[in-house]
């Protein structure tokens, strides 16, 4: 990366902006891909229009011809129903994680328990609670949804010592209008991606300076110094950029010139397999990174354990032959700008109803619209009020079928949202119709959750066994003794040949009709048959997972007799005081029957 210097006022820009080969090649291909799907962008923006929309003139129904402009909200509560479920599905409690081992040395229950009790303090961070947020709502959205790992690091050093913050592994979503990959591909895992991001001079600065090391320093500070002096030379410079606006422009930006003037730096880093004909030689799982669309600024082996870049995706509504994804409101569109326009018809219909046209026939003096108004008009002359057809305002039942509609093709649950579908339920039936009712949420959870839950836990505990260098402390709630301890990890805690496999969502269902068969089971003439060999504190247990209650200190294997048993010492210990206070004289003149207030005490109030 050789440094060019500016030797004269008249110095071409040619001279000046010295593109990488494999660097332009990047921006290409970034070009090439994001203008593939420029219909795809154009439907995820309607939608957001409709979703965030507070009457129709921000959508494509402001091109109705009516007066009245109302939204009716459904593709928005669609969504934040879908959202509300979708993330109350998923993570129900506290734990819904396991560890499944694939040796033996890594199926110990220390492991187990450390690996488990570790990636749900990751879990529990508020950072990963927010990206996971943003990640459904994308899946919704744009029917799309991509993340990766990233390390973080909260603390502040101070002059005395180092503050307390959260040291580890965490969640950082992408957005998948900032990424594009080959969409023919076999699968998301071997499609080459490139993933835009815009930070400023300054991150810039930072990002560079933990790139180098002792061997590629000066190159790295040649590389900052042209950076600087292409933009110092798009700041005095005028006229000269237009030849190369073609060649990197950059979204947002109307020239080159301006994007160079900004504070601001576009990446384009590249993750995959490359091919370098110039010096044919071919980078296997190789990360890249661009600067201005011309500059390589990075280009290493992808340091994961993994054979592959740990960034993930998930579609909500599979394509055939095509990994881009569709939303679950992108077909809702059409029927929302029918509601809409549905309403707006009927509003100007009653505006037209309360407030009628008049045809006015001849000679008629001025008048107004009043009750009792008397109206001079001469011998041809005449007023008549044109009606609307009022039958349209029926429109009501029309737009209450197409909600439902709606809603159901969203795939939303029924039941779990608070409404009670109509028809009278038999015992056992309402669960049974909710489960199937319900059986594309439950696909769509189950999808989310293999294609992006799971392999982003996976990747998080793979970046901890690389950067952890030092022991971390994290909290732990004991479910035996109902109260959090704070344990010591180090490396070789969280190292094993397994998965973090995530139980909410596959399980929720499964649980709640599990709860169902067995209640109908303990009603049934076979219980007796069956009851000895079912282990109480397991269904108790069993109960306890299933109604969320873990951390409510409820469920204590047999913690029912402790109680009694204690119960009956104070009841013996009361009984005795009693006997001891009527033996003691009181001095009243009058003798108690000992016996019939003994037996008053045994028989309780």
């Amino acid at each position: 990366m050789g440094r060019c210097r500016l030797t004269s006022r008249v110095q071409s820009v040619e001279d000046i902006v010295s593109p990488d080969r494999m660097a332009t090649k990047i921006a290409e291909d970034w070009i090439t891909k994001d203008n593939m799907r420029q219909t795809w962008k154009t439907d995820i923006e309607e939608i957001r229009r409709y979703v965030f929309a507070t009457d129709t003139s921000h959508t494509s129904s402001g091109a109705t011809p009516w007066k009245n402009k109302t939204t009716i909200p459904k593709l928005c509560q669609i969504r934040d129903n879908l959202y509300s479920n979708y993330t109350a599905t998923m993570f129900p409690k506290r734990k819904n994680i396991v560890w499944e081992a694939n040796e033996k040395s890594a199926d110990s229950k220390a492991k187990r328990d450390a690996i488990t009790n570790y990636m749900i303090w990751v879990m529990e961070q508020p950072s990963f609670k927010h990206e996971m947020d943003k990640i459904i709502l994308d899946y919704i959205d744009m029917g799309n949804c991509c993340a990766t790992v990233e390390w973080i690091d909260t603390r502040a050093e101070q002059p005395a010592q180092m503050q307390s913050g959260y040291v580890g592994p965490g969640l950082k979503r992408i957005s998948p209008i900032d990424m594009v990959m080959n969409p023919t591909a076999e699968n998301f895992q071997v499609s080459p991606k490139i993933i835009k991001s815009v930070i400023s001079l300054g991150e810039l600065k930072e990002l560079l300076q933990r790139m180098s090391n002792d061997d590629n320093r000066e190159e790295y500070e040649e590389l900052w110094n042209y950076l600087k002096e292409i933009r110092g030379h798009a700041k005095t410079a005028a006229g000269e950029w237009q030849q190369l606006d073609n060649l990197y422009s950059m979204d947002g930006f109307s020239s080159f010139q301006m994007y160079l003037q900004s504070d601001t730096v576009e990446l384009l880093t590249f993750y995959g397999d490359m091919y370098d004909s110039e010096n044919d030689v071919f980078y296997k799982n190789h990360v890249m990174t661009v600067v201005d669309r011309h500059k390589l600024v990075g280009k290493k082996p992808n340091p994961s354990f993994f054979s592959y870049p740990p960034i993930f995706h998930a579609s909500w509504r599979k394509r055939p032959d095509n990994l881009w994804g569709m939303s679950p409101l992108a077909n809702l569109v059409g029927m929302q700008y029918r509601m809409d326009h549905v309403e707006n018809m009927k509003a100007d219909i009653w505006d037209w109803a309360t407030y009628p046209m008049i045809k006015v026939k001849g000679f008629v003096e001025a008048f107004t619209m009043q009750p009792g108004e008397i109206i001079y008009a001469s011998e041809e002359g005449d007023v008549d009020v044109i009606q609307p057809q009022v039958q349209i305002l029926q429109a009501n039942s029309e737009n209450a079928y197409l909600a439902a509609l709606m809603e159901e093709m969203a795939g939303a649950p029924k039941e779990a949202m608070g409404f009670r579908t109509p028809g009278e339920k038999t015992k056992y039936e309402v669960q049974r119709l909710e489960n199937a009712a319900s059986r594309v949420f439950q696909n769509k959870i189950k999808q989310f959750e293999e294609q992006i839950l799971e392999p982003i836990l996976n990747a998080m505990l793979e970046l901890a066994r690389r950067m952890l260098s030092s022991s971390t402390t994290i909290k732990v709630f004991d479910d035996d003794l109902k109260a959090a301890t704070f344990r010591t990890l180090n490396v070789e805690d969280i190292t094993g040949i397994g998965r973090i496999r995530p139980i909410a969502a596959r399980h929720f269902a499964e649980q709640a009709e599990l709860i169902q068969n067995l209640t109908a089971l303990s009603q049934s003439q076979l219980w007796p048959t069956v009851q000895p060999h079912f282990s109480s504190v397991k269904l108790a247990k069993l109960f306890e997972t299933s109604f969320d209650i873990e951390d409510r200190e409820i469920v204590m294997p047999y913690v029912a007799l402790s109680e009694q048993a204690e119960g009956q010492k104070l009841a013996a210990a009361l009984q005795q005081q009693a006997m001891q206070a009527m033996g003691t004289p009181t001095g009243m003149g009058d003798d108690f029957d000992q016996d019939q207030f003994a037996g008053a005490v045994q028989q309780g109030p």
